[in-house]
């Protein structure tokens, strides 16, 4: 594969794979906090991952990440994977899995912020500016913090934290893309992977998690769930989205948060019996058109610094 003009089916099968499979990983990762401590089950999950990823591809003559490279492993890692990946992977403890993936669905607002800010970056328009809006009100009115005492209110720092991985994860996205003189994008995953578990594993030790592990209390489903994460979501759909960070927009990798919570809203009602309610539906509507919109409209190109 070149790696300036990668061909049609490689597009194909990395969209397919964060579509579909992203969509899932709420689930599992749902699932796998019923019985696991958050940040050690997710701190396990990358390591085994990364430790996969890079041997792999040793064995396939890659090359070692560079002293460089490790840093920038480390750093787009801690965003991503440990701001990102970790907070959600904590919220899903208070959060349903279809409403975490709902609010996900504010990600591509954050990336666009993120890309404006970026020296060189692009300026929103005011279509964008107002679909931000939008979908702020759909966050705000779905989270209802106002409705505590409601049947299908939410926890309120469950839904602080997945709005804090949203904008991590931004963050990390546009780092990501920027970097000088990048690994190549699976050694690039499979180094940002092994760098987030360590600071995964920080955060699991400060919190006593390893420590309160009853292993042989973890549920059977907890393990498969578990076994799921590392080999559909990390090794299939990070690698896949690390790979349309180098060879894409990021407006257009992050498109996988329009179809993520559909698969998410089905799988948690059907497997989970996780309920929807009207609200749900309505907010849902209004994140998803707010994100669409951000992803159609044209961005143009920022004034210098000092211009505006």
């Amino acid at each position: 594969m070149s790696a300036d003009r990668p061909p049609l089916r490689a597009y194909v099968l990395a969209f397919t794979t964060i579509y579909l499979v992203w969509g899932s990983t709420y689930l599992a990762i749902r699932v796998a906090v019923g019985s696991m401590p958050p940040f050690a089950m997710a701190a396990m999950r990358f390591a085994v991952a990364g430790a996969i990823l890079l041997g792999f591809l040793r064995l396939r003559g890659a090359a070692w990440p560079t002293p460089r490279q490790w840093r920038d492993a480390m750093i787009t890692g801690a965003f991503l994977l440990v701001g990102g990946n970790g907070m959600v992977t904590w919220a899903e403890q208070t959060i349903p899995s279809s409403i975490t993936a709902l609010l996900i669905g504010s990600g591509p607002v954050f990336v666009v912020l993120m890309e404006w800010a970026w020296p060189g970056g692009t300026r929103p328009t005011p279509l964008t500016f107002f679909a931000m809006l939008l979908g702020f009100a759909g966050v705000a009115w779905l989270a209802a913090p106002w409705e505590t005492a409601g049947a299908d209110s939410l926890d309120t720092a469950g839904v602080a934290g997945i709005l804090f991985a949203c904008v991590s994860w931004a963050v990390g996205a546009i780092y990501g893309r920027h970097v000088r003189d990048p690994a190549p994008p699976f050694v690039a995953a499979a180094a940002q992977m092994l760098a987030a578990s360590v600071g995964l594993a920080l955060i699991a030790g400060v919190r006593g998690e390893f420590a309160s592990w009853d292993f042989a209390a973890t549920e059977p489903r907890a393990w498969g769930a578990f076994v799921y994460l590392i080999f559909a979501g990390s090794l299939a759909g990070y690698s896949s989205f690390v790979w349309l960070v180098k060879h894409t927009t990021p407006a257009r990798a992050a498109t996988y948060a329009y179809v993520n919570p559909v698969v998410a809203v089905f799988l948690g009602w059907l497997l989970l019996d996780e309920p929807i309610s009207v609200r749900t539906l309505v907010a849902s509507a209004v994140i998803l058109t707010a994100v669409a919109l951000v992803g159609l409209a044209k961005a143009r190109p920022a004034k210098p610094a000092g211009g505006r």
